[in-house]
């Protein structure tokens, strides 16, 4: 198992990469703009579980495969492109108004959880970086390298999902609230679409570095 003094060096190292911003962060946070606070909740625990499907991965070697395939790497990173312009072009499309917190029901939260499984996914980036970080911190004198890759990877998780939860329900409470004046509401929608927009741009052009 992880020694306590390993953890104790990993825990404040993971809370600074969780606040840091990134793609995640601004996933939740546009959720949350245009779903309302549950949604952007609900984006964060998507986000939490895509996370910990690549922290197993990378703990039985999947990672390290996808990361030396170069065909493999591009083939997830176009297809993580793709959807995130999906989500923009419903942003874009939607009729004015349709995204405004007060009209959404329950199951936009859960979509909101699943297309943040999706994005997170579908960034290897994201392997990348847990093949890069946790291993530092696997001791294989200490046990099952799987076991140790998992409990790290959920030490990261926990931190980044509270962060992102409290982003995209603060998100979803004041565009909630802009929402109700017509123009602001139209004005969001076109944001959360740009938001979608920005994510795919910077996942097109990233590095696998």
């Amino acid at each position: 198992m992880v020694d306590l003094n390993t953890l104790l060096l990993f825990v404040p190292i993971a809370l600074a990469l969780n606040l840091t911003p990134g793609a995640d962060m601004l996933f939740c946070l546009g959720q949350g703009a245009k779903s309302g606070p549950e949604a952007g909740i609900a984006a964060s625990f998507g986000i939490a579980t895509g996370s910990f499907i690549h922290a197993l991965a990378g703990g039985l070697g999947l990672a390290a495969l996808i990361a030396a395939n170069p065909i493999a790497f591009e083939l997830i990173r176009w297809a993580g492109v793709g959807y995130l312009l999906y989500l923009a072009c419903n942003a874009f499309t939607s009729p004015i108004g349709a995204l405004k917190p007060e009209n959404m029901d329950s199951s936009k939260s859960w979509q909101a959880c699943k297309d943040g499984v999706l994005v997170c996914l579908l960034n290897p980036k994201v392997a990348i970086f847990m093949l890069a970080l946790v291993p530092q911190f696997v001791d294989p004198d200490r046990g099952s390298a799987l076991a140790q890759f998992l409990i790290l990877g959920t030490v990261l998780n926990i931190g980044g999902t509270v962060i992102n939860a409290f982003i995209g329900a603060f998100a979803g409470r004041i565009c909630g609230f802009l929402a109700q004046n017509k123009s602001a509401a139209n004005v969001l929608q076109y944001l959360t679409g740009f938001v979608f927009v920005g994510l795919a741009v910077k996942l097109a052009f990233d590095r696998r570095g």
